[in-house]
Order: C-alpha cells, then structure tokens, then sequence
C-alpha cells in the first residue's frame, strides 16, 4: 500500500512540474486511448455480430444481380462501414491535437520564463528553471502521447479497412 502512495506522490510531483497544460494533456490521451480500447473491444466482440446480421439479410434475397440488389448491397456494406468507423475521425483528432497541447505548455512555460527575468532582472536562476522545466515536460508529454496514438491508430484504422473489405467479399452477387 506504501508503494502506491509513493507512485501517487511521484506522479502528482511530475505533473505540478508540467503546469496545467500536462493535466489537459493527459486527459486528451486518456479519451483518446479509451477511444481506442473502444475500437478494440468492438472488432473483438461486436463486429462479428454487424456481420452476421447483414449476411442473413443479403442470403435471405431470392435475387442478387439486379441494379436494386447491387444497390441494397451498397447500403448494407455502408451502414456496417459507419460502425466500423465510428470513432476513427476523433481518434485522429486527437493524436493531432496532442503535441499542439504539448507546444502550448512550452509557450505557457516560457511566458512565465520571461515572466520571472522580468520581474528579477534575470538573476533568479532557480526560479527561472521552474518556468523551463514547464515549458519541456509539456512538450515531451504531448509527443509521447501523441506516437502512442499513431501506432494505435494505425493498427485500428487497419484492421477497419480489412474488415470493410472482408464484408465486401463476403457479400457475393453470383447467385
């Protein structure tokens, strides 16, 4: 129990070094990576289902080579790419805004830098390295976040894609 209280305590340290902006930083990761386990948990557990449901629909047509069934092929295919896609845009909204926050935390950072030298003529070396060490811990808080969100937006826009067009093939029109 110790141990926790520590990690807590070390945590709570870093983040009032980062200032503000790193608490908005991490807020913006967490939505984004639970956006993410989201996205994970749905083509695990719940796109089979969207699957199954449009299958039955389209082997249950009597006719399939019709402009109106290639049509109706064209709707199923796109109500389940909508689910598919769901969250993709924000997700990638996101992992964009995050070294934007990053360079936001450097501005607020170094506005208080000068801040400081105005204030003590620049003497003030301790208290200017307050100021510095919250204009870089943002920065690199908001890169960090955002390569984690690259990568887990890369595999889940993959896996979105192959999907789209395993659906695709899957409802053929030979019949």
């Amino acid at each position: 129990m110790y141990q926790l209280y520590e990690w807590a305590d070390i945590i709570r340290r870093f983040m009032d070094a980062g200032g503000d902006v790193l608490w908005l930083i991490a807020a913006v990761t967490f939505l984004m990576w639970t956006l993410l386990f989201e996205r994970f948990w749905f083509f695990r557990f719940g796109l089979g289902g969207e699957v199954d449901q449009v299958m039955q629909v389209w082997e249950g047509r009597s006719e399939r080579k019709s402009w109106n069934a290639h049509a109706i092929r064209e709707l199923l295919i796109s109500q389940v790419n909508l689910k598919i896609r769901e969250s993709l845009p924000l997700i990638q909204t996101l992992v964009a805004l995050c070294p934007l926050l990053g360079l936001l935390g450097t501005v607020t950072g170094m506005i208080e830098v000068f801040n400081i030298m105005a204030v003590t003529g620049g003497g003030d070396a301790k208290s200017m390295a307050g100021g510095v060490s919250k204009a870089t811990i943002p920065t690199m808080a908001g890169m960090v976040a955002a390569l984690s969100g690259v990568f887990g937006n890369t595999y889940i826009t993959r896996i979105a894609e192959r999907e789209s067009e395993l659906l695709k093939d899957h409802l053929t029109t030979d019949h």
